[in-house]
């Protein structure tokens, strides 16, 4: 048996990003269509982690919409690579978000999911840019939570509160999955909220796109595919 009671839980809320989508494939593509033209060799790993530095810093000042905190980023990893993108390409790299392509596994574990619990998404994004990840993934959510509504990124716990008001059900019953320790986990556990950590990075070193943190999920699986197997099986489904 798994170490949580899914029949406890009325809702499910997922992070999208590195959860539901792939972003560090999405990130590396279009960092190297501006990187390889200039001659620039770095390994995935190391313009992940680069990537992560820049974009947690914007994140954590002044508010900024997502495309533009993916451009930012990109001018800082550029900057130490000693390049400069274009203007062009930073915008490029700002909406490249709905291109990012969905784990193979997510949508039909989303489904599965939502024969049995409400479903929510608690995302560092842009209204619209989510907007096109979601079509990717197939599913209706009952509740979307992005930056841009609450003005803030996670970490911040401002956007778990709203999605508390949101939702309307005690946070006992809420079940929140998500990939990132440092955006979500950390957060999620001060907030008292049960958590799984789909660990898509579990057969790779590092932290990749996201600083590292240290945090203590209820329960690890390493895709969603894991969690739907689980969740279906301690219901006889």
């Amino acid at each position: 048996m798994p170490p949580i009671d899914f029949d406890h839980f009325e809702v499910l809320t997922f992070d999208c990003y590195g959860t539901l989508i792939d972003w560090e494939a999405g990130i590396l593509a279009g960092l190297r269509r501006v990187l390889e033209p200039r001659g620039v060799a770095a390994d995935d790993d190391d313009l992940l982690e680069r990537y992560a530095r820049h974009e947690a810093a914007i994140e954590a000042g002044d508010y900024l919409r997502y495309r533009e905190v993916l451009a930012h980023a990109l001018g800082g990893v550029c900057a130490e690579l000693g390049v400069e993108p274009t203007e062009e390409e930073a915008a490029a790299f700002g909406r490249s978000v709905g291109e990012w392509p969905a784990f193979a596994d997510s949508p039909a574990a989303l489904a599965r999911l939502a024969r049995r619990f409400r479903l929510g998404v608690i995302t560092n994004c842009d209204d619209d840019l989510f907007a096109a990840s979601n079509r990717r993934l197939g599913v209706t959510f009952d509740w979307v939570i992005t930056a841009q509504q609450v003005g803030s990124y996670k970490p911040a716990l401002r956007n778990f509160e709203l999605a508390f008001e949101r939702i309307g059900v005690p946070r006992e019953r809420i079940l929140h999955v998500a990939q990132s320790l440092f955006h979500d986990h950390v957060p999620a556990r001060r907030l008292g909220m049960t958590t799984v950590w789909v660990d898509r990075r579990h057969d790779r070193p590092g932290s990749g796109a996201t600083l590292p943190a240290i945090a203590t999920p209820d329960l690890t699986v390493p895709d969603m595919a894991t969690l739907a197997r689980l969740a279906a099986a301690q219901a006889n489904e």
